[in-house]
């Protein structure tokens, strides 16, 4: 497979190193204390040669094969063919070159049936441990190769999801100061001025993976008096915050959906106004959410706002996170944790 992740060419190259260092020291010397080193004759080192030429012919080129379209027919025939390289490799360097150069073979006169099976016991090392290493690269590099998949997935959704969220802002906002233009308000200026001030955000810091927690509450503070300009009263929506550490960060569009949704489906009144609590410290963060259900609208329990969050605390706080929709006596709620370390 083409990615390499951390395990580089070079890093596998090392791996291989260390390897035969193992396999040399456990080969070689049988007395680590004495230092006592086996010392191969002729055909022990004939035999290294065809097993590190069998070794890499597997490695390099059999086991590519075999795995570039997997089947099981297809591995069989790939340790065949791993076998007859090592046999034709030996019958090579033992009976033939040896004995142009030294006047000496390994096997004399071997039966065919013998000499094959005699080998199929000595091919079987080189092509197990060649396996064994080739898999166990494989799959470091196909778990790292699945995770990064995963993690460019996660980044695409959340990607998506932003851009869903700043034309169903806008839109509502849009509508909002249209109304205000129509019936010529003294309130359309300002509001498209805080409007003005809230594109800023949604340019610059929606495209952030993290924003400081103290910049979405500006954000809603500027959505809901535009609310205010367009109800002509700043006494519908009551918002407390209360955070400990300016420091803290969030993803963008984390707590504005559940405001936007309490102002869109909700009924207010300086009798009766949309309550907002924020509680925030470095370990966790409390969002709570309350209006009134007026009599000719209902509170949705979804939407592309609500929907789009439950997502992305999903992506971004998985296991972490308790998002609790209720409506019960006339009230709906949106109460909101989040676990930040």
């Amino acid at each position: 497979m083409k990615y390499l992740g951390t395990l580089s060419k070079k890093k596998e190259v090392m791996v291989h190193c260390l390897f035969w260092l193992l396999a040399a020291y456990f080969t070689f010397v049988k007395n680590p204390i004495q230092v006592k080193f086996v010392v191969p004759d002729l055909f022990y080192g004939t035999y290294l040669v065809v097993f590190l030429a069998t070794f890499y012919f597997h490695y390099l080129v059999v086991m590519k094969l075999v795995f570039r379209n997997f089947s099981w027919w297809r591995l069989v025939a790939g340790l065949f063919i791993s076998y007859l390289f090592f046999t034709g490799m030996r019958w090579l360097t033992e009976q033939v070159i040896t004995d142009i150069l030294f006047d000496r073979i390994n096997y004399t006169n071997p039966a065919f049936f013998n000499y094959m099976l005699d080998n199929l016991q000595y091919s079987s090392m080189p092509v197990i441990l060649s396996s064994f290493l080739w898999l166990g690269i494989y799959v470091i590099r196909l778990l790292e190769y699945n995770q990064a998949i995963l993690e460019e997935n996660k980044n695409t959704e959340i990607k998506f999801l932003k851009a869903q969220i700043n034309p169903h802002f806008i839109f509502n906002t849009l509508n909002n100061i249209y109304s205000m233009v129509y019936f010529q308000s003294d309130k359309s200026l300002p509001a498209i001025e805080k409007l003005s001030q809230i594109m800023r955000f949604t340019t610059y810091e929606s495209q952030k993976e993290k924003i400081r927690l103290a910049d979405e509450v500006e954000y809603i503070k500027a959505y809901i008096e535009l609310e205010e300009l367009r109800h002509a009263t700043t006494a519908f929506v009551n918002f407390i915050d209360n955070v400990d550490d300016e420091y803290i960060e969030i993803p963008p569009y984390m707590l504005s959906p559940l405001v936007e949704n309490a102002l869109k489906h909700g009924v207010a009144s300086a009798k009766d106004p949309i309550t907002i609590t924020l509680h925030a410290s470095k370990q966790a963060l409390k969002f709570h959410v309350e209006n009134e259900i007026g009599t000719q609208q209902k509170d949705k329990l979804g939407g592309i706002g609500l929907d789009n969050l439950k997502k992305r605390l999903h992506l971004y706080y998985p296991g972490n996170h308790q998002l609790q929709l209720s409506s019960s006596n006339n009230k709906f709620t949106a109460q909101l944790s989040i676990k930040l370390r």
